[in-house]
């Protein structure tokens, strides 16, 4: 669904700034060698309520790290599912995530256990397991926790789950872009409708979403793979 595009998209670094470095990003930049960054996920991955491919947030997560990073070759696959929840996004990580050989993953997740009430499972077992997979071939790693939606919200558990995912993050020292706080903002502090950033179907965003959530991607990534190597320590 085509949105407002006359709303401007406000991001700030101290809303979308990630706990940890991303170190393999920060080598790969600093030594001028193409980038491979995979998007595993779901249908807010896949593209779910976009008017075209083109629109989907990796595809335009790719033009802004693109431009954010001109003389680098950057490229960004996107390996969304519709329908997907995490137990089944693993099932698939050998083709998805590990055999192209990534420097970055972003890892979409959380969305479907929750509005499937599915939120009994050992959720944190399996995030742990994949980013294990991930942190083996020596990709950096960010989760992206599930979008502030009407029919996410809806759900008791939503915030639990995001809470999950944040835990996880913590407990294996990987960053989380916190997807639900960045959209919530745009609705209780920004001020912006619903219909603005999300299909009418009450769950999937919508070209502006995913060009506001790419953006901040891209400004979240750009900070971490070029944090200084002293502050980098620090975090660590």
């Amino acid at each position: 669904m085509r949105a407002d595009t006359a709303v401007p998209c406000n991001v700030s670094l101290e809303r979308v700034k990630l706990a940890n470095p991303l170190l393999r990003m920060s080598h790969r930049i600093a030594g001028g060698t193409p980038i491979k960054i995979v998007a595993i996920g779901s249908s807010s991955t896949a593209g779910a309520g976009a008017t075209s491919p083109a629109q989907n947030y990796p595809m335009r997560l790719e033009a802004e790290l693109r431009k954010a990073f001109p003389r680098q070759d950057i490229t960004v696959l996107n390996r969304g599912v519709n329908g997907e929840e995490i137990a089944d996004m693993l099932r698939r990580f050998d083709s998805a995530v590990i055999e192209p050989r990534p420097d970055l993953v972003i890892w979409q997740l959380g969305t479907n256990s929750v509005i499937r009430d599915h939120t009994n499972e050992d959720h944190a077992a399996n995030i742990r397991r994949g980013v294990e997979r991930i942190k083996a071939i020596g990709a950096d790693i960010i989760l992206l926790d599930p979008q502030y939606a009407p029919k996410v919200i809806a759900k008791p558990e939503a915030e639990a789950m995001v809470n999950l995912i944040a835990a996880a993050a913590k407990q294996e020292n990987v960053g989380v872009f916190k997807r639900f706080e960045f959209m919530r903002h745009w609705q209780t502090v920004e001020r912006i409708p619903f219909e603005t950033f999300v299909n009418p179907d009450g769950l999937h965003l919508n070209d502006w979403s995913y060009g506001c959530l790419a953006k901040g991607l891209a400004v979240a990534i750009t900070e971490a793979s070029t944090r200084p190597v002293v502050s980098a320590t620090a975090v660590r």
